[in-house]
């Protein structure tokens, strides 16, 4: 399969094309594709590490799409929209974005920020690698495979995301205390372009995954102003 830095999903073909040709100028190897049928298609023939997401698609929604790429693929996912609303950056962000980008952009600045989490996720993929195979356990049922990119849940393998796996691991390196959402953002994500909303949105997932009430979380603390930290008297139980 051809490999492909980044794809865009845009029906203003202009807006895709020009966008797909700033990228490959600086070596960011980028296609493009203006629908929803299209995008599928693609994903199913090429491999791709980040995905540039309009939210208006015809009469397909890109919210749609990324909750479909969400089945089957791990990878960053920026929407860029035309569309301001908090309720549209909301959904974005809860069904699986990492970005949400208004238009009109930068170039220049979203080249920046693709580079930067491109690097980012690359790094943490490597950083899984080097780590030891014995799997951390969380609770008696849950522990966390670092060879895998996994955890274990019985007989059940869950897949992490490269920043849910990042951050878990590093909140159970530091269970027992306060971790503040700088350390966070700084340690984990290591980018001053990524805020509060994206890390509140993965630490949701890793509650769906690790927690047997992710409303009622007993492993994963929030602490009200501050940050988050593991429970150290609920590891093991």
């Amino acid at each position: 399969m051809d490999e492909f830095k980044v794809l865009m999903v845009d029906d203003d073909e202009v807006i895709a094309q020009s966008t797909a040709e700033y990228f490959n100028m600086f070596d960011v190897k980028t296609a493009y594709v203006t629908s929803f049928e299209e995008a599928v298609t693609f994903l199913s023939r090429h491999e791709v590490s980040l995905l540039l997401l309009d939210i208006n698609l015809g009469d397909k929604s890109g919210f749609d799409l990324c909750k479909k790429v969400r089945e089957d693929f791990d990878m960053p996912i920026f929407f860029i929209s035309a569309r301001t609303s908090d309720d549209d950056v909301l959904i974005a962000l809860n069904i699986g974005g990492d970005d949400y980008i208004k238009k009109p952009y930068s170039l220049n600045v979203l080249l920046a920020k693709v580079k930067t989490t491109l690097l980012r996720y690359e790094k943490a993929k490597e950083a899984v690698k080097e780590q030891s195979k014995t799997p951390a356990k969380i609770t008696d049922e849950v522990s966390l495979d670092v060879n895998s990119y996994s955890l274990k849940r019985g007989n059940e393998t869950v897949s992490l995301k490269a920043m849910e796996f990042k951050l878990l691991k590093y909140l159970l390196e530091n269970s027992g205390r306060v971790v503040t959402k700088d350390e966070l953002l700084s340690e984990v994500w290591g980018d001053e372009f990524v805020g509060e909303g994206t890390l509140a949105v993965h630490v949701r997932h890793l509650r769906e995954k690790i927690e047997k009430d992710s409303n009622n979380p007993e492993i994963i603390k929030t602490i009200w102003g501050v940050g988050y930290m593991i429970d150290a008297s609920a590891i093991g139980k």
